[in-house]
């Protein structure tokens, strides 16, 4: 009889994936590899950026090997309209229940925080399954969800649509697709790339088959990676590899975790609850076919419906003036490139939207410092 494959401990994982000398032995076939030409690859991922600049990891990096931040932040790329529908669902009296995040995104209509400080009822939750708890407990209540997220967030709230949801519950939705955002950049000639990084939580659900566009349609090596160091460098090692072969293809990095297809029972709950439609990306655009909305057998639940949310986009780019998050989500632009940073827009106080979560890379930036700053000092040690 075939014996169970024993589990590793989830803390000695974790120490080997950020062991020192593994790390750097990494890093030095990465540099072997990188030769004169280097690579520009992006990672869509605020928990990859938040390893890379925590860990410092781009002081490891030769200096023709560069990892750029793309639209991997969920709360940067909500638009200011989707926003003002929650903010005009808590005036009209509703409990509108929200992740901490969301609360404090500003906009030219305010935030929710500003809402929640002129009476609406706005409540913070960890959960969408704590909002429909609460509705159950408000019966002669109207209670909403403002989901924002993608597929990671996505398929646990498709996953408890149905009928059974309380009559006084419904959500306003703002999930997003995560590589159709990739593919709209690839596919507008403006930013070149020579790899992509795909984040290991998204593709836990749509599998690593999701990113089989990128070698097939533009010819760029796509890796999903885990978020520990030496994950993130792993992937970087694996696009050099193929950049080197000439054979570009979609790999998994993150085999503990990821399976090639996903998880059907997670994509199978997202088809029933939810439509794919164009959606508007904050900083970006609009973007086709990267936008779940819920179908029309849960209407009853869709609370622009339920509370005549006539919706529409504020701006092509919809940024406060001045904010140049539209670089920042894109890759054009290091955050502390934008005059706004650290002075007029901090984590205190966010005055552009990836500033807000901890996701944002401007956040990231903020909390650990500018990665290429770091590079020069440990250079001067030498």
């Amino acid at each position: 009889m075939k014996k169970a494959k024993k589990e590793m401990d989830p803390e000695k994982m974790q120490s080997l994936l950020r062991n020192e000398k593994a790390v750097k032995g990494i890093a030095g076939e990465i540099s072997r590899l990188a030769g004169k030409h280097g690579a520009r690859i992006m990672h869509v991922c605020g928990s990859h950026e938040h390893t890379a600049t925590r860990f410092g990891l781009r002081t490891l990096l030769p200096a023709n090997v560069e990892l750029i931040a793309g639209p991997g932040c969920p709360v940067c790329v909500c638009s200011s309209a989707d926003i003002r529908d929650a903010i005009e669902v808590a005036k009209k009296g509703a409990i509108l229940t929200t992740f901490g995040d969301m609360m404090r995104d500003r906009t030219q209509h305010g935030s929710l925080e500003d809402a929640r400080a002129t009476g609406a009822d706005v409540r913070m939750v960890y959960s969408p399954l704590d909002a429909v708890q609460m509705a159950k407990d408000n019966a002669r209540r109207e209670v909403v969800f403002f989901g924002v997220g993608f597929e990671t967030t996505a398929a646990p709230v498709a996953s408890m649509v149905s009928d059974d949801l309380p009559a006084n519950f419904s959500m306003l939705t703002s999930f997003k697709l995560t590589s159709p955002a990739v593919d709209a950049l690839l596919a507008s000639g403006k930013h070149h790339l020579d790899g992509i990084i795909a984040p290991g939580h998204v593709s836990t659900v749509v599998g690593a088959v999701d990113w089989a566009r990128f070698p097939e349609k533009y010819g760029v090596p796509a890796v999903v990676a885990g978020f520990e160091p030496a994950d993130l460098l792993l992937a970087i090692l694996k696009i050099l590899q193929q950049m080197k072969a000439g054979k570009p293809k979609v790999e998994n990095e993150y085999t503990r975790l990821v399976r090639f297809e996903g998880n059907p029972h997670a994509q199978e709950a997202m088809r029933n609850a939810f439509d794919v439609k164009p959606a508007f990306w904050r900083g970006i655009g609009m973007i086709p076919d990267s936008g779940l909305f819920l179908k029309e057998r849960w209407s009853d639940f869709d609370a622009k419906r339920k509370f005549e949310i006539q919706s529409s986009i504020d701006s092509e780019k919809d940024l406060p003036k001045g904010c140049h998050c539209d670089e920042v989500i894109v890759g054009e632009l290091y955050p502390n490139e934008c005059p706004l940073f650290g002075k007029t827009c901090t984590p205190a106080s966010p005055y552009g939207p990836c500033m807000v979560s901890g996701e944002g890379t401007c956040y990231i930036w903020h909390r650990f410092g500018d990665p290429r700053e770091l590079r020069k000092i440990l250079a001067g040690r030498k």
